[in-house]
């Protein structure tokens, strides 16, 4: 099979992304790319996760063509594209309808740090992309445009979209992003929240470099 490793790894994920709740029902998709071969594995359009299996996952060029597989692939095939074709070091996307980052979607209003986490994201801001049809080029467009220096953006009145290097550091990123839009939205209901500033939030992403096991060169 094709890519049987990367199709492997969208159906454990898309299940992940229902299970931790970062979508609901057949809603958001999920990519992984493949630089020595130049193909997408990408998850099928409208399917259960838990009902898709390796050989449901479709793969394509970055001309969005089908290589190998007998389903439509995601409507949003586009919006992983772009996002392959502008940023070469992204291996993995992640696109979710989680409810805070909605939340904050549909309001138009960006994550901010308030808290240090954010900066799973790279950034102390994770921007809003305008308001674009779902499964458009446009769309697909303006997300790369926007999304800048960070590894998400909130997609205007739809969700939210996260980049990696590999499928877990973009699976991560979304998870991060849904429980700071969380924070953000229950700090905001009792007050106004208090915002990490740029420097912090850079000094942070530093020592995240760090973390956990890594080995530090000598």
């Amino acid at each position: 099979m094709l890519m049987e490793k990367e199709r492997n790894l969208v159906v454990e994920y898309g299940q992940k992304m229902v299970t931790e709740h970062l979508t609901n029902g057949t809603g958001g998709n999920i990519s992984i790319f493949n630089p020595e071969k130049k193909l997408v594995a990408l998850s099928p359009s409208g399917m259960d996760y838990f009902k898709t299996k390796p050989e449901d996952v479709v793969i394509l060029n970055l001309e969005g063509e089908i290589v190998d597989g007998e389903r439509k692939p995601s409507s949003e095939k586009d919006l992983h594209i772009e996002m392959y074709k502008n940023f070469p070091w992204v291996t993995s996307v992640v696109h979710t309808h989680s409810m805070y980052c909605t939340v904050f979607a549909c309001l138009g209003m960006p994550l901010k740090s308030v808290h240090y986490i954010l900066a799973d994201a790279g950034t102390d801001v994770v921007p809003v992309t305008p308001y674009k049809t779902y499964g458009t080029k446009e769309l697909a467009i303006a997300a790369a445009e926007s999304i800048g220096d960070s590894k998400a953006t909130i997609l205007a009145n739809h969700g939210m979209l996260a980049i990696g290097k590999d499928i877990k550091d973009a699976f991560g990123v979304a998870s991060s992003c849904e429980w700071i839009a969380e924070i953000q939205w229950r700090t905001m209901a009792i007050g106004t929240p208090n915002i990490l500033d740029r420097d912090e939030m850079e000094f942070v992403m530093k020592k995240f470099n760090t973390y956990g096991q890594v080995k530090e060169s000598k």
